[in-house]
């Protein structure tokens, strides 16, 4: 008898070189020409870098009276608006993936493995069915509204991208309020679903809007409450202001440097999750008891921008995170100034500073991805909670807690102007309590990792 004749067909099939190859040719190359593309575009497309270009190579004096730079800027703006988004919507396919392979590997399920080496593609083969399934709408719901809805969510979600710094220049708008824009454009999310939900004429889609209303006007206010305590640290509201407020060690983040920062970081992220639909707070959709909510009455394409705009928040409520509490691009032992100096005074930045934007979207990438890794845990550990309880977190707990935070805040930068070296201390202590307990969370996963060898679990086919 041959050595694998006891083993299931589907164990003894090898997957091909060549799908192997263009498997991680595509899971790497993906990524790299993405990050790479918002490298290059943010900077370059800026009005201060057209005009300079425009006044060096064409020979233009006056840039800004050129009757064509409207033209011209706008043209830059499209071609910036669909890289950032293309690289938000590639994401939000990826992570799909990669949530239902941890998903699958939580609860001893195979996962998503065929189209590619590891079910790669297969966020690429549900995208292409989506768009070729038919669109659906009710007979007796709001055709137009019902339509709209879903393009609400998307720019929503899209809208966000506009402040997010993805490094030391990486950033479409670096507004003086970044942070009032961004909680203001994710409110477009909500209208998105509290229109599905009654235009679908559907008890259930009714109750998932009613709820996801409910749900995020809570959470909003805890969220909002503690995004002023990063404020008060930097005195500012512009997102790239905070960042440079902070620095590349983890005792310079704000998060470490500020015990009331560390719980309001907490209570953001917690609320977050409950704004984004990210379980235990998926109670809009509830498939258990609602039959999915607002998305009862959905199909095709429409349905997937749903999903592709709630796992395209799983980047953008990490991103948020790391950029306001975590350091965000901040490259340890490099200052933002240094970087500055490095640009030189031509119409294109010198290389060492093209080197210094990529290491810092490397590290604001690293940080922001270790955090949806986190959501996605979540997801997979925690079970859905009643909505009495998500409505008494918010408002007996995270709401309270979210003030305390703010008011221990100002007093703490009193203190600090006065002993500098109670912020150092606390930074420095706080570091290390956080490495000890992620390096206690480390064994335990090894651990874990550990009790399921010896054939208890049948992975052969991954």
């Amino acid at each position: 008898m041959a050595p694998d004749a006891t083993r299931p067909p589907h164990a003894r099939r090898g997957t091909p070189r060549a799908v192997i190859a263009l498997t991680l040719a595509a899971a790497l190359g993906i990524p790299a020409s993405l990050l790479g593309a918002i490298l290059v575009a943010t900077p370059l497309l800026k009005p201060p870098t057209i005009d300079a270009a425009l006044h060096r190579w064409l020979g233009i004096a006056e840039p800004r009276s050129w009757p064509w730079r409207p033209a011209v800027q706008a043209v830059a703006l499209a071609v910036l608006a669909l890289v950032v988004l293309g690289g938000a919507g590639a994401f939000s396919g990826a992570i799909s993936w990669y949530e239902r392979r941890v998903a699958g590997r939580m609860q001893s399920r195979i996962g998503p493995n065929r189209a590619g080496f590891l079910g790669f593609f297969v966020w690429m083969a549900d995208g292409l069915k989506f768009l070729l399934k038919e669109d659906l709408v009710p007979a007796d719901a709001d055709a137009f509204l019902f339509r709209a809805a879903p393009y609400f969510v998307m720019t929503g979600f899209g809208l966000t991208f506009v402040v997010l710094p993805f490094g030391h220049s990486l950033i479409v708008a670096d507004l003086d309020v970044g942070i009032f824009y961004a909680t203001s454009v994710t409110a477009l999310v909500v209208v998105g679903i509290l229109v599905s939900g009654w235009a679908s004429n559907s008890k259930w889609a009714l109750f998932g809007g009613m709820r996801s209303a409910a749900q995020i006007i809570s959470y909003e206010i805890p969220a909002g409450v503690a995004l002023f305590v990063p404020v008060a640290m930097a005195g500012t509201l512009s997102m790239q202001g905070i960042v440079r407020a902070q620095g590349g060690y983890p005792w310079e983040w704000f998060a470490l440097r500020n015990p009331a920062a560390l719980v309001g970081f907490f209570i953001f992220f917690i609320s977050q999750l409950a704004e984004a639909n990210r379980t235990p707070f998926d109670l809009p959709e509830a498939e258990s008891e609602l039959v999915a909510g607002y998305l009862s009455e959905y199909s095709g394409f429409r349905f997937a921008l749903f999903f592709l705009a709630e796992w395209g928040s799983i980047g953008v409520l990490s991103a948020l995170s790391v950029t306001l509490f975590l350091g965000g691009w901040q490259v340890p032992g490099v200052s933002a100034d240094r970087i500055d100096a490095l640009r030189g005074g031509g119409a294109l930045p010198a290389a060492a500073w093209w080197l210094w934007n990529a290491a810092s979207l490397a590290v604001f990438a690293a940080k922001s991805l270790a955090l949806c890794n986190v959501v996605i845990w979540l997801r997979w550990t925690l079970p859905r909670i009643r909505i009495d309880q998500m409505t008494a977190l918010s408002w007996k707990y995270l709401v309270p807690a979210a003030f305390t935070c703010f008011a221990f805040t100002l007093l703490w930068q009193l203190a600090v102007q006065a002993a500098p070296v109670i912020e150092r201390g606390c930074g420095y202590g706080l570091s290390g309590l956080a490495v000890a307990l992620a390096a206690l969370f480390g064994w335990q996963v090894w651990q874990n990792l550990r009790s399921v060898r010896g054939g208890r679990v049948d992975l052969t086919n991954w």
